[in-house]
């Protein structure tokens, strides 16, 4: 979830819902279409009407036409379709005569009718304008929480997916950053245990620690014992205020350019090496104990180093991706389907890994799934995709499905 392809979906539903002349929550329907259709079913609804002698009255049934316009339509064309049935609905019970109580009554209530279907369509206008201002507010504030993907630096190169489980979030508990510092760049994937809006705020907080230390530290290892006092703060906050306690698994990386990447890792899962047509865990031989738990251990967290020569790639991912299943409960084998795609390019490789994924697990995803592809930058060019959204924009349609 780059989103840049939310952000201007969500941004278009703001700039209709304020102006009226949208409907945010379905497709609005052109004018044309609109009153030809009802031009058509008038004359239907009336030479039915006509055919059925006196006994059986159809044209009354047109007052449910303006409910009907102001579940899709503006607030503008409900009016225009309430007054059309008005007139018809009326001259037909005025030419068809009756008793004063029977005109009366018929009158008043198709007017009343009417009337509710502009009032049923100016609150769904009104509260299609709220929610699309909710959600421009979230997508201002996500773009706070996780940058949007590719990320350049003077180093590397990230690309990446990132899909919540809940469609109705754009952010989930799984959190990315990668940050240019004096040191080199630094980069965290990180998974929060659990899910919902706690999970959240312990994400939040790693990733405001990760960016403040990963510039300030001179050695990864500081930058780990920054997140470890964030999410203990964090957590102590949490105990003060009822909520669960959390921990955090973490991979937090360190790239200075000279063809290998310091590593430290926090329980979470090992990154990939995709290089010469080869796919194999990194060779990381130390696992700590996930932030927040530092002190059920007594060991001190330590870096490792990695060979990463230029052309290869390294995967970073979440449980989402390792722990999806197919219809049978089989667990996706991650380590075998790479095999197959060891000569594909950063973007190639995720476009594929999100196609086989959906296959394997019948589009059901049972957790967040976050995804890093890093490249070396190569010496001499800027290694900057023409679009920077583009990336974004297919991920995110790609595992949201929106």
């Amino acid at each position: 979830m780059g989103l840049q392809q939310l952000t201007a979906t969500r941004g278009a539903e703001l700039k209709g819902a304020e102006t009226g002349e949208a409907a945010v929550l379905a497709p609005r329907v052109g004018n044309r279409a609109l009153f030809g259709g009802l031009a058509l079913l008038t004359t239907v609804i009336v030479l039915l009407d006509l055919g059925s002698g006196d006994e059986l009255r159809i044209v009354p049934l047109l007052v449910v036409v303006p409910a009907l316009v102001s579940v899709f339509g503006t607030i503008r064309q409900t009016v225009g379709v309430a007054s059309w049935i008005m007139v018809v609905a009326v001259t037909s019970r005025l030419v068809t005569g009756g008793t004063f109580w029977d005109i009366t009554s018929s009158v008043i209530f198709t007017v009343l009718a009417c009337f509710l279907g502009v009032g049923a369509c100016a609150l769904r206008i009104r509260h299609a304008t709220e929610i699309a201002r909710l959600r421009s507010a979230a997508v201002a504030l996500q773009r706070q929480i996780l940058r949007p993907l590719p990320i350049v630096t003077d180093q590397v190169v990230a690309h990446g997916t990132y899909a919540p489980i809940e469609e109705d979030r754009l952010v989930g508990g799984d959190i990315y950053e990668v940050v240019s510092s004096p040191y080199g760049t630094r980069v965290i994937i990180g998974d929060v245990q659990g899910k919902g809006l706690a999970a959240i705020g312990a994400g939040f907080a790693v990733l405001g620690a990760f960016r403040e230390a990963a510039i300030r530290e001179p050695s990864l290892t500081g930058v780990v014992d920054a997140l470890e006092d964030a999410v203990a703060r964090h957590n102590a906050f949490s105990a003060q205020t009822g909520e669960i306690e959390r921990f955090v698994t973490a991979l937090v990386l360190g790239f200075d350019g000279d063809g290998r990447v310091q590593a430290v890792n926090c329980g979470h899962l090992l990154p990939r090496l995709l290089h010469d047509g080869v796919a194999c865990p990194a060779p990381l031989r130390r696992t700590s104990v996930p932030l927040g738990l530092a002190e059920l251990s007594s060991e001190a967290r330590v870096t490792e180093w990695l060979d990463f020569p230029a052309g290869a790639t390294l995967l970073m991912f979440t449980d989402g991706v390792t722990e999806a299943r197919d219809a049978a409960g089989a667990f996706y084998p991650l380590d075998t389907r790479l095999g197959h795609w060891t000569h594909h390019g950063p973007r190639e490789l995720l476009d594929a890994l999100h196609r086989d994924l959906e296959e394997f697990s019948g589009g059901v995803r049972r957790d967040d799934i976050a995804v890093l592809a890093v490249r070396r930058k190569q010496s001499g060019s800027p290694m900057r995709p023409e679009d920077p959204d583009r990336g974004a924009r297919r991920a995110t349609e790609a595992f949201s499905g929106r």
